[in-house]
This record gives C-alpha cells, sequence and structure tokens, in this order.
C-alpha cells in the first residue's frame, strides 16, 4: 500500500481525462481521486474479466509446465494484496472517512476480510491439487503474519501455513530478490503472479520510469508466460518514479507538478 496517500492525486488525473471522453460531461468538484480506481476494481466487469485472463493464461502455462521435466520439485511464487487478496474494501473506507494509508490499515489487516480475487482461488487450488508447492511472498509487515494466514484460510488458499509466508521482516525494505533466492535454493519455481513488477523481478526495481518501461519491453515475453500480472490502478512502485512525483510535496504542489507527466497530443 505504499504511496497510496499521494497517488490519489494521480488517479484524479485519470478520471477527469477519461469523462472527457464522454459526450456528457459532469462537474468532479469534490470527488475523491482514488474514488474511479475504487469504483473500477470493485464494480467493473472488465476489471473481473483481466483477473480471470490473468489466471486463464497462468493455467495454460501451468499445463505446459507439467510437461516438463526437472531436477528440483516445482513451485510458484505469488503476492498477496491485489493479486489474491482484494484490499479495495480498505481504499473504500478511506474514501468515505477521509483518511489514507497508513491509517486505519492495521485494523483492516487484523479484520483478515479482505475478499479472494477473482480466479485466484480456483488457480491455486489446481496448483497445489497438481503437486506444486506455493509461496506466498508479500511486503506486508511481520506483524500483521497471523491475521494474513487466517484470511488465507478462511477463503481456502491452499498452503496458507508459517513455511509457506515470506513476508517482510523489521529493517528490511520492499525488496523481494532475497526473499525469492532463498525458494530458487531449493525449488525450481516455474511461475510468478504479481500486480507489480517488483513482484517479479529485481530488473524492474528502478527508481526511473523510462527504464522501468524499457525493461518492461525487455522481457515481454515473460509476461503471460514466467509472469503472470494482475491489474492494480490503485497503487504500486510505478507511483514513485512518476514524473513530477515528490512524497514531501503538499498535495496542491504535487497536484502540479505530476502535469508533466501527461503526453498531450
Amino acid at each position: 500500500m505504499k504511496s497510496i496517500a499521494k497517488l490519489f492525486i494521480v488517479l484524479a488525473f485519470a478520471g477527469l481525462a477519461s469523462a472527457c471522453n464522454h459526450s456528457h460531461q459532469h462537474e468532479h468538484k469534490g470527488m475523491h481521486p482514488a474514488l474511479y480506481a475504487t469504483l473500477y476494481q470493485q464494480q467493473a466487469a472488465e476489471y473481473r474479466a483481466l483477473c480471470y485472463q490473468a489466471f486463464n493464461l497462468a493455467e495454460i502455462q501451468l499445463e505446459a509446465v507439467l510437461r516438463q521435466s526437472t531436477s528440483k520439485p516445482l513451485a510458484i511464487i505469488t503476492d498477496i494484496d491485489e493479486t489474491v487478496l482484494d484490499n479495495s474494501p480498505y481504499q473504500a473506507a478511506a474514501i468515505l472517512g477521509g483518511f489514507g494509508y497508513p491509517v486505519r490499515w492495521a485494523d483492516w489487516m487484523q479484520s483478515a476480510d479482505a475478499w479472494a480475487i477473482p480466479g485466484a482461488l480456483e488457480f491455486l487450488n489446481k496448483v497445489s491439487a497438481a503437486g506444486i508447492t506455493i509461496f506466498y511472498v508479500s511486503n506486508r509487515k511481520e506483524e500483521f503474519r497471523a491475521p494474513t494466514l487466517r484470511n488465507l484460510e478462511k477463503l481456502g488458499f491452499p498452503n496458507a501455513s508459517d513455511q509457506y509466508l515470506l513476508l517482510r521482516q523489521e529493517g528490511e525494505g520492499n525488496e523481494k530478490e532475497t526473499r525469492r533466492k532463498k525458494i530458487d535454493e531449493s525449488f525450481e519455481v516455474v511461475m510468478l503472479l504479481g500486480d507489480n513488477l517488483d513482484d517479479f523481478s529485481e530488473v524492474f526495481e528502478v527508481n526511473d520510469a523510462g527504464e522501468r518501461m524499457l525493461q518492461a519491453d525487455l522481457n515481454k515475453n515473460a509476461f503471460g508466460r514466467r509472469f503472470i500480472v494482475l491489474p492494480n490502478a490503485s497503487y504500486g512502485s510505478w507511483v514513485n518514479v512518476l514524473p513530477g512525483y515528490d512524497r514531501n510535496l503538499s498535495t496542491e504542489a504535487l497536484s502540479d507538478s505530476l502535469l508533466r507527466g501527461l503526453m498531450p497530443f
């Protein structure tokens, strides 16, 4: 959920731009900037379709993987937030309550009430039934281990136990490469699932939007195959590298600064 408070400003521009493409334009004064992204995740059939599409592709790749022989047991690595668990109720509460992350995030975590992302449960149960080990690698803090496991178990996700859950430890940054390499020591990782490119490889962990775009292009053949990407328009590492983004700016100043990232005709 990093940078979500500042990101709300970014989403306002996306919503306004979308509205201008319609013949009936509406006033958006006072609209919460995260409104469109949250409603998209909760109410848009297109969002659900994208999730199902991602897991359908993953299943096709899974069938291909099972026909291969490997020297180590097979495993897949999946992120949690906005990959298998849907945190949009927290975003909705933040909009209605006028607060932003991390306010009440601990309350949301302790509730263990996140929904399953469409298609996630079915796919991971098929993975488990095929004898492939599932690891959950998340940047949730260690203090939320118990409610995270409770949420996964309540929804019926496989491998919802301590040995398969690798969370961010005290003093660690947001990088996941160290945890991925630990899994690589004993398993053949055949697939990674996530909503943030940092969930897949350290090559995406760069502080430049252009370089992230370049790395996406260089790794294009991995998407839909080894890398399965889920949609998330609410937050992510992409926020930190937006042209004009500065977490130290006031909300008003940040709004003006982010305009430099727009590419009009």
